[in-house]
């Protein structure tokens, strides 16, 4: 199973799996850390539904970000109007407008986005979720919108947070693909962003057992990646979710024919 495992993930792990994702919105921001992990966090949110559809989405915001969503978002008082009628699915306008007014006052205070999870960093990556929810829930800017919970996704409750993890996962690897500019979360203690690739192939694997996709199947997951890779378990998501978006044939005799 490693060695498939291992296979998979040399053949998906690579450069060429950027420009199909939606981390290559941040690759141009390498040299430029407040707006990698700033846009890098906006774009994980948007990161649900047809992908052409919030990559169309996401390629029009950085437009009317005029390409610096730091600046954007620090002076978003006089941006604001800028966002009217902007909205995506589940989000209206005044659910994202929310969310940046709530960032715009922590970099007026001198914060990161980093510094806002490192404040909130824990041993456990759900733990540090949940942390940073709750000083989030706190704002008074939250109370006014109905859609941000779904937006930051409520860790507390049992869903996957696949789109947080997905983040944090760009955020702390290292590799062709992830960025490795958060050195304060180490890659052992990420969680596998679980979506229904991940899960379907992994169940064909009989690597999760869990039927439901939801935290609790992440970090069952996680776990058992660990006996084949303890140090970065995660970056078998690249094995999976690659074999279940490019269909990979998922049967006994396929994992035999590829050790």
């Amino acid at each position: 199973m490693k060695e498939y495992l291992d296979y998979l993930r040399q053949k998906y792990e690579t450069a060429d799996f950027i420009k199909d994702d939606p981390v290559k919105f941040i690759h141009s921001f390498k040299n430029d850390v407040k707006n990698l992990e700033l846009w890098g966090f906006i774009v994980s949110l948007f990161a649900f539904g047809k992908r052409e559809a919030f990559i169309q989405k996401l390629n029009i915001l950085f437009e009317i970000m005029n390409h610096n969503p730091y600046e954007f978002i620090l002076n978003f008082e006089k941006n604001e109007n800028k966002l009217s009628g902007f909205i995506y699915r589940f989000y209206k306008d005044s659910d994202i407008k929310a969310l940046f007014f709530l960032l715009s006052e922590k970099l007026k205070s001198g914060m990161t986005l980093g510094d806002i999870f490192y404040e909130k960093r824990n041993n456990s990556t759900l733990e540090l979720l949940k942390n940073v929810y709750n000083e989030f829930e706190k704002s008074k800017y939250f109370k006014n919108s109905q859609g941000f919970s779904f937006m930051l996704s409520n860790p507390n409750k049992n869903g996957a947070n696949k789109r947080l993890n997905m983040f944090l996962r760009w955020m702390a690897r290292k590799g062709p693909v992830d960025l490795n500019v958060w050195h304060f979360i180490e890659p052992k203690n990420l969680i596998i962003p679980l979506d229904i690739h991940v899960g379907n192939v992994s169940r064909k694997l009989n690597l999760l057992k869990r039927k439901q996709n939801d935290i609790k199947a992440a970090l069952e997951l996680t776990e058992k990646l660990k006996e084949y890779d303890p140090i970065d378990p995660v970056g078998y998501d690249f094995a999976l979710f690659g074999a279940g978006v490019n269909n990979e044939k998922i049967k006994g005799s396929d994992i035999l024919s590829k050790i």
